[in-house]
């Protein structure tokens, strides 16, 4: 299995993950012109955007260090994109989730790097 298809395995196993956890999936890999968004969900009035992360082991360091900042920024100006292309108000609240995965271990953290509105 690639890389590709394994992230797909292991966004579609968070998808079913987050939906026991009472999120409501809206799309899974948001693509525009400034970057991708691995599921984009609802939870509690909030536009989730959720970036998994997995690794099999931890030779090439834990899932959360794969975060960094200038991940952060492609996903907070592609869930900007996002909100203004759905229709959705400036006083939306939404935040950012991360599903970690180590080995067949998942972490849900909920508002990982912040959150903002619209």
């Amino acid at each position: 299995m690639n890389k590709r298809q394994t992230g797909a395995q292991f966004e579609k196993i968070t998808a079913e993950f987050l939906m026991e956890q009472g999120y409501t999936i809206l799309e899974m890999n948001y693509r525009c012109r400034t970057g991708e968004i691995d599921i984009v969900a609802k939870e509690d009035g909030y536009i989730c955007f959720v970036e998994v992360k997995y690794r099999n082991g931890t030779d090439y360091g834990f899932p959360a260090e794969a975060i960094g900042g200038r991940k952060r920024l492609t996903i907070f100006n592609t869930a900007r994109h996002f909100l203004l292309t759905h229709g959705y108000q400036d006083e939306t609240p939404a935040r950012f989730d991360a599903v970690l995965i180590l080995g067949k271990e998942l972490e849900l953290i909920r508002n990982a790097y912040g959150g903002f509105q619209g």
